[in-house]
């Protein structure tokens, strides 16, 4: 229970991050605004919290203004699964521009601390591992890809230009592979792709020969990190990787897949999408050092949660 109970607003609160936080948000007594315009989320993701005496939803673009009073703004409205950020770039890129723009805006107006929800994406396909944030990244700026990344690394500029120019109290958080409940069926994400596809017993889709790695991170353990760095000190602005270290090939992870699901899947190798990341893992030493965090949720603890998740939402056999 929070020792004072703040009024806080959540962009992109509808979708599958922004639900978890909003629940824990009003867990922790908090009011909670919840802004979203369903873009690539749905209301079934926070029906169990529209009846909670705490909790406002307003459909709302943050891509124009919004004139509410707030003690906290997390910024995580912006379509994050290639499928759906690709689906309209011009878009994709107003959003992380345009709707850093307002929130900062508001932010100023209202004295508000504002965490920016940005993305290990920044860091491109990259040259250093793991990824340390002093690390400047190696972004395609023209591809397919870049109407996210480069979206999201000028509104970390704009955080910091306005923390430098209006000294705005500011937080930025890279996220790195989020999985759990509320991930989205259709979203083109690793996680949720296997396990859908393992359920109705299709091949499990392998971009290249699955020898490229990723680290996965469990929806709890996220959470507590953005609102550990959303309460740390002043000074503490970020940005912070918020990640888990373990690092795992997709292989590996289409094999504990189908061995959590007991599907008879086969892997299917496909060509590599452009730009594609070989390597994703976080350092997480600053994370450790300024905010006491790190994951505790292991893989197959995570993997299970969400194997259930999904065999309830598609009505799966056990």
């Amino acid at each position: 229970m929070a020792d004072t109970a703040q009024r806080i607003l959540v962009t992109g609160g509808a979708g599958f991050l922004g639900s978890h936080l909003c629940e824990r948000l009003l867990a922790d007594g908090h009011e909670v605004l919840c802004v979203d315009n369903f873009y690539t989320s749905t209301r079934h993701n926070i029906t169990h919290l529209l009846d909670h005496a705490d909790f406002e939803l307003l459909r709302h673009d943050v891509t124009f203004p919004l004139y509410v009073e707030v003690d906290q703004i997390y910024n995580l409205a912006c379509p994050a699964s290639p499928i759906h950020y690709q689906h309209d770039p011009v878009q994709t890129t107003k959003t992380s521009v345009h709707g850093a723009i307002n929130m900062l805006g508001l932010a100023k107006r209202t004295g508000a601390t504002i965490l920016q929800a940005s993305t290990s994406e920044v860091y491109g396909d990259p040259e250093v591992h793991p990824q340390p944030e002093s690390y400047w990244g190696n972004v395609n700026p023209i591809g397919l890809r870049s109407c996210y990344d480069e979206g999201k690394r000028c509104a970390e500029t704009l955080f910091f230009d306005y923390l430098r120019q209006h000294d705005l109290p500011i937080k930025v958080a890279r996220i790195f592979n989020t999985y759990g409940p509320r991930m989205q069926p259709d979203d083109g994400r690793v996680v949720s792709n296997f396990i859908v596809q393992a359920l109705r017993g299709d091949d499990l889709t392998l971009y290249g020969d699955g020898s490229q790695t990723r680290s996965f991170c469990y929806v709890d353990d996220l959470i507590e990190g953005l609102v550990r760095l959303m309460n740390s000190p002043r000074a503490v602005t970020g940005p912070i990787n918020l990640g888990n270290p373990n690092e795992f090939t997709i292989r590996e992870l289409a094999e504990q897949v189908l061995a959590r699901t007991g599907s008879a899947s086969r892997l299917v190798e496909q060509p590599l999408p452009a730009d594609d990341p070989t390597q994703r893992q976080p350092d997480i030493t600053l994370a450790r050092e300024l905010l006491g965090w790190a994951p505790r949720v292991e893989l197959a603890q995570g993997l299970d949660a969400t194997v259930e998740y999904f065999r309830q939402s598609l009505h799966a056999p056990a």
